[in-house]
């Protein structure tokens, strides 16, 4: 059994919703390699250490394994899924129709007071970056994402990326052990061109940013095939 002593007992009192705990735990958990793929997971061993019923745990589970986090299989172990190419390709293809629109639309609608907001986004991942914060810049990369699709009042549209990128996140992730610094000076001018108003570089700079994951992804699996679905050895 994979260790997992690093999750901790929950504070249960007035929290609105326990399962919510436990999943952005685990979330971060998987997210960070901590839980690697391939790695198996109880139910009863979360419920243990995290001080809680196995309800809020079979809740979280399944919503991780509607993310693709977790393959639950009838009578069989329950284990973090492994990465599979095809998923985070078909992630890539959906984060690029819908946010390469959000960016055209982001350029009208966004005010100055929206770009004020972007730019302490870009202040907190400078220093997240140099702090070494791996786990710190990806969640304020998905951030700094969310805030544009909701600034320009296309929030679903990052309800439907968000449901479609498990698999993606864990090479995003691991891609920052060498690439943060292009993540970061993507973020800035993808900024400048919100700024400027400017639809044709606001689009191609969106295209270019998520297209960087097809050179990272082969560098990631030759590091840790391990990691990845037969589909893709």
């Amino acid at each position: 059994m994979t260790e997992i002593s690093t999750l901790r007992s929950l504070d249960l009192i007035d929290r609105p919703s326990v399962a919510d705990q436990i999943f952005d735990a685990l979330h971060a958990q998987v997210l960070s390699l901590q839980l690697p793929p391939g790695a198996k997971i109880s139910e009863v061993d979360v419920a243990r250490i995290m001080g809680a019923s196995r309800q809020p745990v079979r809740d979280a589970f399944y919503r991780l394994s509607k993310l693709g986090f977790l393959l639950i299989r009838p009578q069989r172990a329950t284990t973090i899924a492994l990465i599979s190419t095809r998923a985070v390709m078909q992630a890539r293809f959906i984060r690029t129709a819908l946010e390469a629109e959000t960016m055209r639309a982001a350029c009208t609608a966004m005010t100055p007071a929206d770009h004020a907001a972007l730019d302490v986004l870009i202040d907190q991942q400078r220093a997240a970056m140099l702090a070494g914060d791996r786990l710190g810049f990806h969640q304020l990369d998905d951030q700094f994402h969310r805030e544009i699709c909701e600034r320009a009042g296309l929030g679903f549209a990052w309800d439907i990326i968000r449901e479609s990128k498990a698999h993606m996140d864990r090479v995003r992730y691991l891609s920052l052990s060498f690439a943060s610094q292009a993540a970061f000076d993507d973020h800035v001018m993808l900024l400048d061109a919100l700024k400027a108003r400017d639809e044709v570089a606001a689009v191609q700079g969106m295209r270019v940013h998520l297209a960087r994951i097809l050179e990272q992804i082969t560098r990631i699996r030759a590091d840790h095939r391990d990691y990845f679905a037969e589909e893709d050895n």
